[in-house]
């Protein structure tokens, strides 16, 4: 199976360091993934250049991951992100992370789940996208089940793509 190019949404400020282990887990495209020096400059901009950013970004890649923390739901950007996303006709597919540890140590509580926030013919789109989440408990063996599935679940979404929603 060839590495895929994706986009990942998350909420920067608290899951930051959680995601930087998924997007490092060699598992995607390296060019996938952005610095976060290169996020931190895209958010200080205007709402119209950090669309214009997120909206090239997306183009490039073949599937949207959205890592799944405790403050992910509901959320401005990522919100505009799975709308992009569907535009675009990418795959979808969401991975909880609330349970990585960040960069002190700590878990998060379970996060809802972003997909109930946004409707596709009066219907959730959570009834549409797949999301993983690991059985374990303990952070470590949490990062092997994500390593462990994160390829076979974004080949899901590209293999459930908005356009075969029905």
């Amino acid at each position: 199976m060839s590495k895929r190019q994706v986009f990942f949404s998350f909420s920067y400020k608290n899951d930051n360091w959680r995601a930087s282990q998924v997007r490092n887990m060699g598992k995607v495209e390296q060019n996938s993934t952005f610095s976060d020096n290169e996020w931190e400059e895209v958010k200080e901009k205007s709402d119209d250049k950090i669309k214009e950013w997120i909206d090239n970004q997306l183009r490039k890649r073949s599937c949207l991951v959205v890592l799944i923390g405790q403050n992910t739901a509901n959320r401005k950007w990522i919100n505009y992100e799975i709308k992009k996303a569907y535009e675009l006709d990418k795959g979808i597919v969401g991975i909880y992370i609330n349970k990585l540890e960040n960069s002190v140590g700590k878990q998060d509580q379970r996060g809802e789940n972003p997909f109930d926030y946004l409707k596709l013919r009066n219907q959730k789109i959570s009834k549409y996208v797949k999301c993983f989440e690991s059985k374990y408990v303990t952070s470590k063996f949490v990062y092997g089940d994500i390593k462990d599935n994160i390829e076979e679940l974004i080949e899901y979404g590209l293999t459930h793509k908005p356009s075969s929603w029905k």
